[in-house]
């Protein structure tokens, strides 16, 4: 909120200053405060009054809703009135958020102008008041002093004594609060190199990752030494012997000139390799023999003892962390042996081209529930399927090795497509009542032009035409394999020409959280179709490797990834029938 007033004569100047001292009071501006701004308001504008002219003043308040908490008063020449180049008068109070607008206006008659002057007088008053009282507090305060004055000259003595034990006392609260500040940056600083250390899953990124941490704050140079990377082909650079000491006693060791004096750590002399320069080797601890040492140099000339003391047992972290990141690694590449261990080998069928690819989850121990298969009926039929176990880990690769198992079983008696994933349904709901499964059955026949397949809650197979044109088979599949649900799973059919291609799937190859399945299946189409007719009869798991990175651009997969082409050779020769009931988007 913003007031102005014109002030040309000493009238205009008193209803100026009263307005002032009620816009103050009404903000809350102490009392204390008000009669210094009205005292050097008036003083101002006395001055103006003498220098002649038109003069504005201007108070700018905070507003009802908010603001800055200040009251401003500014008093400059009004604009080709006032003494030409006259610097504004400027003043500023600190106030509190009025409860209601104040009223600034003063009238004009002089009566209510003299009460209203004689009102604005009151903070005057006030002041005075308080003046007096801190007048009788100084003369009471100047008689006592005058009475202990004989009393000080004789306690001089004690008072220098109780300044220097002051003294004493406040440089011990400083070095105390040092040594506070600098553990709690120590610790800080612990807790966020452990967490650095703990988010990788690889012992080599790890290793790399130290160095980043230490150096400069804690340390010039420093070298870690993991005993299992050398061999006597790939032996390293010479080490301290303090090195090899800690390595063999597992203690933390001091090479230098001097002594270190760093708790838990064994002085040693210089090392020989670098004699100058002081060596703190810190062995990386486990729960059997340690896994290395790590050699720092210090910043400075020494180690703090304190620093020395967080830096082992950073280095205790570090080794948790390699240890167990080396431990999740071995299990992983358990994990994926036993997942491609579960994968079948493909036959080789005369005129029909198979290639698959299995992409494990970058997340976990990657392995999963995701399978394929390819296998001939006692009719000759190649019978290809690709299905996905729900869940993660040995259960989902257990149960979708046993899927495959009862699938070819059942597969012996020459069911169809449809037929066997019933049967497959039947079979997992008895055997594992709280786990499901998706899957695609599709069944080729030498010599026929007709594919059937069926779908059980697994997205849809896309066939990509010789000309380039792609079709969506999205015909209604059945419900999930294993829910309780008593369902007979339809066969689909539609017919094929020499150099057709089939794509089956997981969904981990087209669904993304923020976008779901569709647009996946889209790219997927369009990709499938923009494939060289001529690539995919020469080098089918060419174009299978081609298809897949613009399908997953995310270098994290939270989900496996299984693709199985199957593609009729331009020069196969399929014996022409009509065929009924197929079904399918064109894209």
């Amino acid at each position: 909120m913003k007031r102005t007033w014109q002030i040309t004569d000493v009238t205009d100047a008193a209803r100026a200053r009263i307005a002032t001292a009620r816009l103050a009071a009404a903000y809350g501006v102490p009392t204390l405060e008000r009669t210094r701004l009205a005292t050097a308001l008036s003083a101002h504008l006395r001055q103006c009054l003498t220098k002649g002219g038109t003069w504005q003043l201007d108070l700018e308040a905070p507003a009802p809703a908010g603001g800055d908490g200040l009251l401003h008063a500014t008093v400059t020449p009004s604009p080709g009135t006032g003494p030409a180049g006259e610097p504004p008068w400027h003043t500023t109070v600190t106030c509190s958020e009025a409860a209601v607008t104040p009223d600034g206006e003063v009238p004009d008659d002089p009566a209510t102008l003299a009460e209203a002057l004689l009102g604005a007088d009151e903070d005057t008053a006030l002041t005075l008041e308080k003046l007096a009282e801190q007048e009788e507090l100084v003369s009471f305060h100047r008689e006592e002093l005058h009475q202990t004055n004989q009393g000080v000259l004789a306690l001089h003595g004690e008072l220098d004594a109780a300044g220097r034990a002051q003294r004493e006392a406040f440089a011990a609260e400083r070095k105390a609060r040092t040594e506070a500040e600098a553990a709690r940056r120590r610790l800080t600083f612990l807790a966020d190199a452990s967490a650095v250390l703990t988010s990788s899953l690889n012992h080599d990124e790890i290793v790399r990752r130290l160095p980043d941490l230490l150096v400069p704050e804690y340390a010039s140079s420093v070298d870690v030494w993991l005993f299992e990377q050398e061999d006597e082909r790939h032996r390293s650079a010479p080490r301290p012997a303090a090195a090899v000491i800690a390595a063999r006693t597992g203690r933390p060791q001091y090479a230098a000139d001097h002594p270190g004096g760093l708790p838990g750590v064994d002085d040693q002399p210089p090392s020989a390799l670098d004699p100058e320069r002081p060596l703190l080797c810190v062995p990386l601890p486990t729960r059997g023999a340690p896994l290395g040492v790590l050699t720092l140099s210090p910043p400075g000339q020494r180690w703090d003892p304190d620093d020395a003391v967080m830096l082992i047992e950073l280095t205790r972290r570090a080794s948790i962390a390699i240890d167990n990141a080396r431990r999740f690694e071995h299990n992983r590449d358990i994990a994926e042996t036993l997942q491609r261990a579960l994968l079948t080998d493909l036959p080789t069928t005369p005129g029909l081209g198979l290639a698959a690819r299995y992409l494990p989850a970058t997340h976990g121990l990657n392995i999963g529930g995701d399978w394929y298969d390819a296998f001939r009926q006692p009719d000759g039929s190649l019978i290809t399927v690709i299905g996905d176990v729900t869940g993660h880990g040995l259960h989902a690769a257990v149960m979708m090795s046993q899927l495959r198992t009862a699938l070819r079983a059942y597969a012996v008696d020459g069911g169809s497509p449809g037929q066997l994933l019933t049967q497959l349904h039947t079979f997992l709901h008895h055997l594992q009542p709280d786990l499901f499964a998706t899957a695609v059955i599709a069944r080729f026949r030498p010599g026929d032009p007709t594919l059937t397949w069926a779908a059980a809650g697994h997205p849809p197979p896309v066939l990509r035409m010789p000309d380039g044109r792609v079709r969506v088979l999205d015909a209604k599949p059945g419900a999930m394999l294993g829910i309780p649900l008593r369902q007979e799973i339809r066969d689909h059919t539609v017919r094929l020409s020499p150099g057709a291609t089939l794509a089956l799937y997981t969904d981990g190859l087209v669904e993304r959280r923020a976008q779901g399945i569709d647009p996946g299946i889209e790219r997927l189409a369009a990709a499938l179709g923009a494939c060289d007719s001529a690539d995919l009869d020469a080098d089918l798991g060419g174009s299978a490797d081609r298809l897949l990175p613009p399908l997953l651009s995310d270098s994290e997969r939270d989900d496996d990834v299984c693709l199985l082409l199957c593609h009729i050779d331009s020069g196969a020769e399929l014996e022409g029938r009509p065929v009924a009931g197929a079904k399918g988007r064109a894209r």
